[in-house]
């Protein structure tokens, strides 16, 4: 297992738009200290398709140095192309990533054999676990249940990160010896009732420990404890609903303190608007005094 709380790590910008690895770092040592297990470099959120390959591989350099003695670090290496997935999966693999987040190739809408022949591929060149990412309303095409099954016949397949909300296709993940990680972050408690593992998250970027807290209190029983504290964290939701992730985390981000800079195109800055609904959302969270009237 990768660990219960894996967050998808956003990707901070110098003023010029460069990457500024000094900053993930921090961020990075940050988000190991606060409840999470281990970082998805150069997921979605990490803005992937906007960085060259040279600045995935320096991502993930940095990410290994900083936290990879007491954490999982596992790269975003899945795109469309089966070539180019497996190009970045070797040498994500020499770097020494402890695993693959892998996403269903997009746009084309590939039949489900090709789908498991881009798997396959990837597969063959590291041993190291594949954590498939089915999220529908990006790709525009959900891996049903046949496929993910399909797909568990690969030795290297190991996990499914879950961006649909079907509980019967999640419960079947697990059934399948799955671990299925909660691909939208309020998942992460119906999930757990299905014998889930966990989150790849992104609100754990600001809440990180009250996250780990809820899959502590699950674990150990207190399930309405960990319900409760579930219902406590739907500020945090809402604030990824303010714009198209990663728009409003790193508005969140930026807030705090942590200065992970702008976005690159085509993703652009939040507006006022959306600054003040971020806002809103971390005081409801108890982490910033409300603005004043």
């Amino acid at each position: 297992m990768l660990g219960e709380i894996l967050t998808a790590v956003v990707t901070p910008f110098r003023a010029d738009g460069s990457v500024d690895l000094g900053r993930f770092r921090a961020l990075a040592s940050h988000l190991v200290d606060n409840g999470s297990d281990g970082l998805v470099v150069t997921g979605t959120t990490g803005e992937s398709p906007t960085l060259s390959d040279q600045e995935r591989f320096e991502l993930y350099t940095a990410a290994l140095d900083e936290v990879g003695d007491r954490a999982t670090v596992v790269a975003g290496t899945g795109t469309y192309s089966t070539d180019h997935s497996v190009h970045l999966t070797v040498r994500a693999h020499e770097l020494g990533v402890h695993g693959f987040l892998v996403v269903t190739p997009y746009y084309n809408k590939p039949p489900v054999r090709g789908i498991v022949e881009h798997f396959k591929a990837i597969a063959d060149v590291s041993d190291r676990p594949i954590v498939v990412y089915n999220i529908p309303g990006r790709v525009v095409l959900n891996l049903e249940t046949d496929a993910i099954a399909k797909l568990a016949e690969i030795p290297a397949v190991s996990a499914v990160k879950q961006a649909n909300p079907d509980l019967e296709q999640a419960r079947a993940i697990v059934e399948l010896g799955l671990d299925l990680y909660a691909g939208d972050d309020d998942l992460v408690f119906p999930f757990l009732e299905l014998g889930g593992t966990g989150g790849v998250c992104v609100h754990t970027h600001v809440v990180g420990p009250q996250v780990k807290e809820m899959v502590r209190r699950y674990r150990e029983g207190d399930v309405a404890g960990a319900r409760a504290l579930d219902q406590e964290l739907r500020p945090s939701i809402d604030l990824l609903r303010v714009a198209p992730n990663p728009i409003a985390v790193k508005c969140a981000l930026n807030l705090l303190g942590h200065e992970v800079g702008g976005l690159r195109l085509p993703l652009v800055e939040a507006t006022d608007e959306e600054r003040d609904a971020v806002r809103d959302c971390l005081a409801r969270l108890g982490l910033l005094q409300p603005a004043a009237a």
